[in-house]
């Protein structure tokens, strides 16, 4: 993720697991109507059809490989609803992964259509691209072989991560987490935006009690405004967002600062008593705020950073109150290499993260479901097997983080929770994100047989 994204993981899904319109043309190639030379990126012995997709399979080759593409060069090739799901930046982002792309065979193709296997990353993907009646991209998906077993699903993911957690249980009808299959299961990671689990839970533990409702609305004070991953950063200050909204994009988009919002108005020590009553991490008390985590590692680094760690709790809380609040959010610097995972981050197991998913299920909140409900990343599990699907994934440099709790039609619930953490470099986010939602996917299939 870069800097300022918690998300960078959901950029880099819908890169890879693109169901809408999108591709901007190339000036160069939206006038092309005669055959099309080869290019070095395409192997020698792979006839691509001078067909309205096959050109455009033949520019993304060659456009990996010079990324990022400038927004009037994507607005030619892809289509202008596909944009609008995905825009530019996000594009670039996410195709970044697969700057090494190469194609090694055509499995189909037609006119508007075609499957192809590429090769990014030392990975093998089948990529389907499809493009509208104006020959734009509209369609555009990279898929990974799933898993057979457990042995190899453990293989692929010491293969993808140095550092890998993984979890894959089912939960009981007394709400526990009866674990199927496990990679350091028991072992603390650091956590990204699937920490947003216990705020959603905080809030809908308050709303029980009575305190605000999820029509309440919130106000997005400048104070509480907090950097991207998200959108109600740009809204004016002072304008109002509901409780329901802004945990519709806490969890659909990952916005921060509807985040920070939602832990002003359930209250911090709320969100600790969530995090302990479903057996949390306890290193996430005080429990930060997005904002507060981006002063920490961006503003005036190591110094706030170094003084934070060597404080205890109820200092901290004062280091955070009287000092890091303070911070103006114009200090804070991008970084793009791993910082401080183990050591300023939210924290906890993959059976934690199991557990938070149970203590959302026992709330038996229709509004706790659909808002987890809002987006699968891409997974794509048989709805008529898997009618109910909740996700939330985080990532920052060298952290790629992502969980689902999934529910058969006979009513049988599993969670799969997957951690993957790199201390010394940030991921190659595509082809990694692509991995471990393929592992995951494979893992429901070996859930629900076993």
């Amino acid at each position: 993720m870069s800097h300022y994204r918690f998300t960078a993981l959901a950029t880099a899904v819908m890169a890879v697991a693109v169901t809408a319109c999108a591709t901007q043309p190339v000036p160069a190639l939206a006038t092309i109507t005669g055959s099309v030379t080869a290019t070095p990126t395409a192997s020698a012995a792979v006839e691509i059809p001078d067909t309205p997709v096959g050109r455009q399979l033949r520019w993304l080759l060659e456009a990996v490989t010079r990324l990022p593409v400038g927004d009037a060069e994507l607005a030619g090739h892809f289509a202008p609803s596909f944009l609008d799901h995905i825009p530019p930046a996000q594009l670039n982002q996410a195709l970044a992964g697969f700057e090494d792309m190469r194609l090694d065979r055509l499995d189909q193709a037609q006119e508007r259509t075609l499957s192809a296997t590429v090769r990014a990353a030392g990975k093998s993907f089948t990529l389907a691209l499809g493009v509208d009646g104006t020959g734009k991209v509209d369609y555009i998906q990279f898929t990974g072989v799933a898993p057979a077993s457990w042995p190899e699903l453990d293989q692929r993911l010491r293969q993808a991560a140095p550092r890998a957690g993984f979890l894959a249980a089912e939960l009981t009808g007394d709400g526990r987490c009866r674990p199927v299959h496990a990679v350091a299961g028991e072992k603390t990671f650091p956590l990204g935006s699937m920490f947003k689990l216990y705020v959603l839970g905080a809030v809908a533990e308050r709303i029980r009690s009575g305190a605000f409702g999820w029509d309440t609305e919130l106000t997005i004070r400048p104070e509480l405004k907090s950097l991207p991953s998200g959108e109600l950063q740009n809204r004016p200050d002072n304008s109002k967002v509901t409780v329901l909204e802004a945990a519709r994009l806490m969890i659909s988009i990952s916005d921060n600062t509807a985040t920070d919002l939602l832990i002003h108005q359930a209250g911090r020590k709320a969100v600790e008593r969530v995090v302990r009553s479903w057996g949390g991490d306890r290193r996430n008390v005080p429990f930060l705020t997005t904002r507060e985590l981006f002063v920490l590692k961006g503003a005036d680094y190591p110094r706030h950073a170094e003084r934070y760690l060597s404080l205890g709790t109820s200092a901290r809380r004062g280091y955070l109150a009287g000092v890091v609040d303070k911070v103006p959010l114009s200090k804070v610097r991008p970084w793009t290499e791993p910082r401080e995972l183990d050591r300023l981050e939210w924290f906890a197991t993959p059976a934690q993260v199991c557990r938070a998913y149970a203590g959302l299920a026992r709330l038996k909140d229709a509004r706790v479901g659909e808002v987890l409900s809002i987006t699968d990343a891409g997974l794509r599990l048989d709805r008529n097997q898997w009618p109910v699907v909740w996700h939330k994934g985080g990532s920052e440099p060298g952290l790629l983080t992502m969980s689902f709790l999934a529910r058969t039609a006979a009513g049988r619930t599993y969670v799969v929770s997957t951690t993957a953490v790199n201390p010394d470099a940030p991921f190659q986010q595509g082809p990694v994100a692509q991995e471990l939602l393929v592992l995951t996917r494979g893992a429901f299939a070996l859930v629900k047989s076993s």
